[in-house]
Parts: structure tokens; sequence; C-alpha cells
């Protein structure tokens, strides 16, 4: 889903009623074509509707597909406008709107050359998340969990704590939970923040569909000509 998300995002070219139309194509079209990827089951009968439309959700799917909105735009008031359509497609409730819209806002503000306290400063006034907590302290009692509400702050907490990419995702990993979708926000973060390895990408890259490969690089192109 975070592959049909960049693709919906470039095809939509910022306009938002066409990246919404895009962004649930793409879905829909990924969805069909890797129908075992671990959805939920709201969003497994969403791929499957003759006319699919948002369903109220507030799962971290929405953040955890978002990170493509944090690298395509220029400003971030841009960047929060585009991650609220990509939620919208399916997580239309408030809590999934705003999971998506603080993850790709870190992610621009990584990016963008901007300090982990400021970072941390700007997602507790704007979104009004605690992350005054130690992944310590979360981590003796955290459990699985699927709501914005309980992982797109723990996944902001294990980067702002991490030294590196490599030490960002092993903080979200150490968690706990639902860690698959805690380690592909914190990723998102840390690759903003820190770059990724060059051994890592290559590695990570050796082990995708010939597809996924495909969509990663027409991303990677788009990116390089708007910078």
């Amino acid at each position: 889903m975070t592959v049909a998300v960049a693709r919906g995002l470039i095809a939509g070219k910022g306009i938002p009623e066409r990246t919404f139309e895009e962004t649930k194509s793409e879905m829909r079209i990924w969805g069909e074509t890797y129908p075992h990827a671990g959805y939920g089951g709201m969003f497994r009968r969403w791929l499957h509707a003759e006319n699919p439309k948002p369903y109220g959700s507030f799962g971290n799917g929405s953040a955890m597909r978002v990170s493509a909105a944090g690298w395509l735009f220029d400003t971030l008031d841009k960047t929060l406008e585009m991650a609220k359509v990509t939620a919208e497609v399916t997580h239309n409730h408030p809590e999934g709107i705003k999971g998506a819209q603080a993850t790709a806002a870190v992610i621009f503000l990584a990016r963008t050359g901007h300090s982990k306290p400021e970072i941390k400063q700007y997602v507790e006034q704007t979104f009004g998340y605690d992350l005054n907590r130690t992944c310590d302290e979360i981590r003796p009692t955290y459990h699985h969990v699927e709501t914005c509400q309980e992982t797109v702050p723990e996944a902001i907490i294990a980067f702002l704590e991490s030294v590196s990419f490599e030490d960002a995702l092993r903080n979200a990993v150490s968690l706990g939970g639902d860690s698959d979708t805690l380690a592909c926000i914190t990723g998102g973060i840390a690759e903003a923040f820190y770059g990724m390895p060059q051994e890592l990408r290559a590695e990570t890259l050796k082990r995708l569909p010939e597809d996924l490969r495909a969509a990663y690089e027409l991303f990677r192109q788009n990116l390089e000509r708007r910078m």
C-alpha cells in the first residue's frame, strides 16, 4: 500500500480530487496483486467491494502507507493536505487522518533540516501526541494495538531516541506490539533524517519482487526530477 499511495500521489499531481481517485485505483490494483499482505478485515472488504467507500477507520494503516507524501511536496501545508487525501480513501476518521498527517509532517520536517527538538515540539503542539515518554517506559506495558493513537506517537518516539537509521528500526521493533507497522512509520522518518545506508538499501531492493522495485524506481526518478 505504500507503493500504491506513492503512485497515486505522483499521478494525482497535487490535485486533491484526482489524487483521491488515483490512490484509490492504485490501492485496488496492488491489493488484488498482493491479496495476502496481512490487511485488516475491513480493508479486505473494501478491496473487494463493488463500489468501495471510506469506512471511518482510525487504524494505523493510514500512517503506515503515507511516507511518500512527506517527500513529494514543497511545503508543509501541501504535505498535510495530501496526507489527508491519502488517508480519506479508507481512513476518514479524524484520528486516521491525524496519524497520516503527523507521519508525513515529521518526514517533511526531517528531510528539510529540522532538529529533533523542533520536530517533537511541532508534533506535540499540532497533533497533541504525548512524546515525553521513553522506549524503556513504553515497552513493559505496550501491546498489539492497531490504532493510530497508540502507534504513531510510539513510532515517533522510537525515532527521537535513535542515533542512526538502523538504531531507529531496532527501537521500533523492540517495542513489540504491531511491530511491522511501527517499523514502517519509524523507518520512513529515519530515512528522511539520517539517510539510509547503501548496503541496507541494496539488500532490501534485492529482496523485493520486480514490480515493487520498478515502483520504487519510478518514485526515485520522480524525486530526482523535483530536486
